[in-house]
């Protein structure tokens, strides 16, 4: 054999190498053994448009053996549009065998706005429970009550597309509940029915605008707490008290202010009369000096001042020693 053939032949066996690992084949021999049409240039087109071609076909064979009429083209669009092409044709599956109408449109719509399309389908076979958390409400006596109860939800699928979750559903049962036990008399009628609670609450048609339709909602447990109304009357009367004894240190604060005020006047007072003291020396003397007052003056008035003094303290003697009693003459 010439050198030009050995040449020809190992390009010969390069390109078919090339052709092995560009082009699936055992994935193509795959699909023809389960009947499923899928050509060669399909698996090399998906190559050159970098879709996964096992991503397709291994789906496409699981729908065409389910008996579902789901062409290549779809699942290929799915996919390059950011979908779950193997939990769409699994929800498929599901849906066609409990006879749930779910075109394969409606199922790509609710794979791409994120929620999960399979576990929609079993959810809506076998409905899923829900368990609130505890539920704090008061009824008009004043006690509160912890109720925890258990949602029992089916999904519906034409409203999975821009209907609310599970969130939506538990915040408005946690209403309902607050609302029925808080127009109750008492917490004693609530533990003697809590049924009651689950009647009103159901009635209410709460799954409105949701993803899910509520079968049923039980009470699991009902808890009594705090007694809220003798709280709230205990915090009232603690700050009535605060602000009666903010008052009264007011008025206390206002005496004593009152009271320094008078003290400063008597002392402003007292000052003036010392002033005035001091000034009659130097008036008796300028009395002396421009002849209006004479030394018998002054005399005779330092013996009135001196008779006076005498006066006073002989009355006070005669009040501190009482009046004297003057004996009988026989």
């Amino acid at each position: 054999m010439s050198p030009i053939m050995y040449v020809l032949l190992i390009i010969a066996v390069l390109i078919l190498l090339t052709i092995i690992a560009f082009v699936p084949i055992g994935l193509w021999i795959s699909a023809l053994a389960a009947k499923v049409r899928v050509g060669i240039f399909d698996l090399i087109g998906m190559r050159l448009r970098r879709v996964p071609p096992a991503k397709i076909v291994i789906p496409q064979i699981k729908a065409e053996k389910a008996g579902l009429n789901v062409g290549v083209r779809k699942l290929e669009g799915h996919f390059l549009a950011g979908g779950n092409v193997d939990r769409v044709v699994k929800a498929l599956i599901a849906a066609e065998r409990a006879s749930i109408p779910l075109p394969f449109e409606r199922a790509a719509a609710i794979d791409l706005a994120g929620r999960n399309v399979l576990e929609a389908v079993q959810m809506s076979v076998n409905p899923k429970v829900i368990e609130t958390p505890a539920i704090s409400a008061v009824a008009k006596n004043g006690i509160e009550l912890r109720v925890r109860t258990k949602i029992t939800v089916r999904a519906n699928i034409d409203r999975l597309v821009g209907g609310a979750g599970e969130e939506t559903v538990i915040a408005r049962v946690g209403e309902g509940i607050v609302s029925t036990v808080g127009s109750s008399n008492s917490h004693k009628e609530v533990l003697e029915n809590p049924d009651n609670i689950s009647r009103t609450v159901l009635s209410k048609g709460l799954d409105a605008g949701t993803a899910f339709e509520i079968l049923s909602i039980d009470i699991a447990d009902v808890d009594v707490g705090r007694n809220i109304g003798a709280q709230l009357q205990t915090d009232q009367a603690e700050a009535d008290k605060r602000i009666a004894q903010a008052k009264a240190e007011e008025r206390r604060a206002m005496a004593v202010a009152r009271e320094q005020e008078m003290v400063a006047s008597v002392q402003e007072m007292r000052a003036k009369v010392v002033a005035a003291e001091a000034e009659v020396p130097l008036a008796m003397a300028d009395a002396f000096r421009s002849g209006r007052m004479g030394v018998m003056d002054y005399y005779n008035m330092m013996n009135v001042v001196s008779d006076t003094k005498m006066r006073e303290s002989i009355s006070g003697m005669g009040k501190e020693s009482g009046p004297t009693i003057m004996p009988d003459k026989k």
